[in-house]
């Protein structure tokens, strides 16, 4: 487990994903076909089939070849005494190569130091790839912490808390609402949840609703990092023009 030197060594980030096009009737031809083969494989999971367009509206998103971030939160934590305050940034744009060129240079910043690691819940699985599958999407640079191409598993920078409850059991999967409720950490979820972050951009075009999100998932995120390491989850929050 992490020590609690290390905890001010750490970036917290959650994104938030939408699908590339608001509805089916709106996906070029092509992209249409490509979902078509993907639907296939995602129903032999399901119990009752489910329409392509429906399929389309509920899962586009996750994957980074039909969907785009639209929201990246990212804080670290600075100790005071025995509390810790968490100074928090976040991107959040329609045009997705600036969000992730402005956060690509946030990461670097606060990589470059020795001994630092980039951390989200389930972040392995989901934010680390999906991040550097946008930047190569767009044809960006990747941030350093993501050039984890020919490198030892342990020279990877990232934690992820799911990881971490996992203790090597890879069969499970618990969501960071259910782990924060666990360890008895406030619940992170606001007025959303992850379903429903399509809908609110969308239909409803409200990018810092979304934001607003994120935000607390990064919250709750550096609580349970916290707790894990024996410290108050007693966080004073400190919203930054800049990380440093």
């Amino acid at each position: 487990m992490i020590q609690s030197e290390h905890l001010e060594h750490i970036l917290f980030i959650d994104i938030e994903t939408v699908s590339c096009f608001p509805d089916w009737a709106s996906v070029p031809q092509r992209n249409q076909t490509l979902w078509a083969r993907k639907a296939e494989t995602l129903q032999r999971g399901l119990d009752t089939p489910v329409a392509i367009d429906q399929l389309y509206t509920d899962r586009a998103a996750i994957f980074a070849e039909f969907g785009r971030v639209v929201c990246i939160s990212a804080g670290f934590l600075r100790a005071f005494g025995k509390k810790y305050q968490l100074r928090l940034k976040s991107f959040a744009s329609h045009d997705e190569a600036q969000l992730l060129q402005e956060f690509g240079q946030i990461a670097d910043q606060f990589m470059t130091r020795p001994i630092r690691n980039l951390c989200a819940h389930n972040g392995k699985e989901f934010d680390f790839p999906y991040l550097g599958r946008r930047f190569l999407v767009h044809g960006l640079p990747l941030p350093r912490a993501l050039r984890v191409q020919g490198k030892k598993p342990w020279e990877i920078p990232f934690l992820d808390t799911m990881d971490l409850w996992r203790f090597g059991d890879h069969r499970t999967y618990v969501s960071l609402d259910l782990l924060a409720d666990t360890l008895n950490i406030p619940s992170p979820k606001s007025d959303m949840t992850g379903a429903d972050v399509g809908t609110v951009y969308w239909q409803d075009k409200d990018l810092n609703r979304i934001k607003r999100y994120c935000e607390l998932d990064v919250v709750a995120t550096a609580q349970i990092m916290l707790h894990f390491c024996g410290e108050s989850i007693d966080l004073e929050l400190d919203h930054a023009d800049q990380l440093a």
